[in-house]
């Protein structure tokens, strides 16, 4: 187990450097100068001195080689740097962003493994009939529905057309707001991001578990039970959906690591403050260290779930621990 462990964590850590290296590379490769969103667009009327002491200041004169290497070492302090665009330090405003994204993400992500795991486990059960092909149909729609279509579908017609929700936001501003209210209001600008990235994601939660649960109804050990007279209840919680969880488990550790993300997409649609209408903003203003922190972030949190999924595999399937 330790030779495993070591292996592992070798190969996370060449991981972890090559995407750090691509991190700050992908920034210096996009067209234009970060100057024009630096100053703005007079930039074009400042002497050659002047912006020329911005790039020193900003350390954009620098060789990229020297560059990286300074990117290294405030990594290693855990320095994310200023943001351009903002002027405030990179910590401080994903400290303010992250704990919306992680409502939103988090809470979507628990309601969609939840239905999903619950109707794939049902569809499969009943696999050929009405039910099953009424659920592939459903699930397929859902899933090749693009997020932004359907978020704006939802504004127009709740927001806009009955007026039962917040068009923007995350909160109400301007109204002091405090008990009972305050959730409310915040559960009010919650609801239609939420239910826009649940319905998203329910459909891959769906396909993943009614495949394993149609590849584990197949097994010998199924027939067994049932040929013992075990009841049929059983058979399906206590025998199947058990064994049929661990790509469920691979697929929401995986989408765990990309918590911290946001969903760019339905935040920027519903102007939702989190990490990931942070990301769209530091790309349309070529914000160098926003873009690079929130991908670093990003890169560190779906490597440390990888390693939480590697150590809870045992756990949840003996078969993974004696292979091993």
């Amino acid at each position: 187990m330790l030779r495993f462990l070591a292996g592992k964590g070798v190969q996370y850590a060449l991981v972890l450097l090559f995407a750090i290296t691509l991190n700050f590379l992908l920034p210096r490769m996009m067209p234009g100068s970060p100057l024009l969103f630096l100053v703005g667009e007079d930039v074009g009327f400042m002497p050659a001195e002047q912006r020329a002491q911005i790039m020193r200041a900003f350390g954009l004169d620098q060789p990229l080689w020297r560059q990286y290497v300074i990117y290294l070492g405030n990594l290693a302090q855990g320095d994310l740097g200023f943001s351009y665009q903002q002027g405030r330090p990179i910590v401080e405003i994903i400290r303010n962003r992250l704990p919306w994204t992680l409502l939103l993400v988090g809470l979507s992500l628990l309601l969609a493994t939840i239905a999903g795991v619950a109707w794939g486990m049902l569809a499969a059960w009943q696999r050929g009939g009405s039910v099953d092909f009424g659920s592939l149909a459903v699930a397929m729609f859902f899933e090749s529905t693009p997020s932004f279509w359907l978020g704006m579908i939802f504004i127009a017609t709740f927001a806009a057309g009955l007026g039962w929700f917040p068009i923007f936001g995350a909160q109400t501003i301007g109204i002091p707001l405090s008990g009972a209210a305050w959730i409310a209001d915040r559960l009010r600008h919650l609801a239609l991001p939420l239910a826009t990235l649940t319905l998203i994601t329910i459909p891959g939660m769906f396909m993943i578990m009614r495949y394993a649960m149609l590849t584990v109804l197949g097994e010998q050990y199924i027939t067994t039970a049932r040929s013992k007279g075990v009841v049929e209840r059983r058979v399906m919680y206590g025998h199947a959906m058990r064994n049929a969880l661990l790509p469920v488990a691979t697929v929401f550790m995986l989408n765990l690591g990309t918590l911290v993300s946001g969903a760019t997409v339905i935040e920027t649609v519903f102007s939702y403050p989190g990490v990931g209408r942070l990301l769209f903003e530091a790309v349309l203003a070529r914000d160098y260290p926003v873009i690079q922190a929130t991908f670093f972030i990003v890169t560190v949190s779906v490597i440390a779930m990888n390693i939480i999924a590697d150590l809870l595999y045992p756990v949840i399937d003996p078969r993974v621990r004696h292979a091993k």
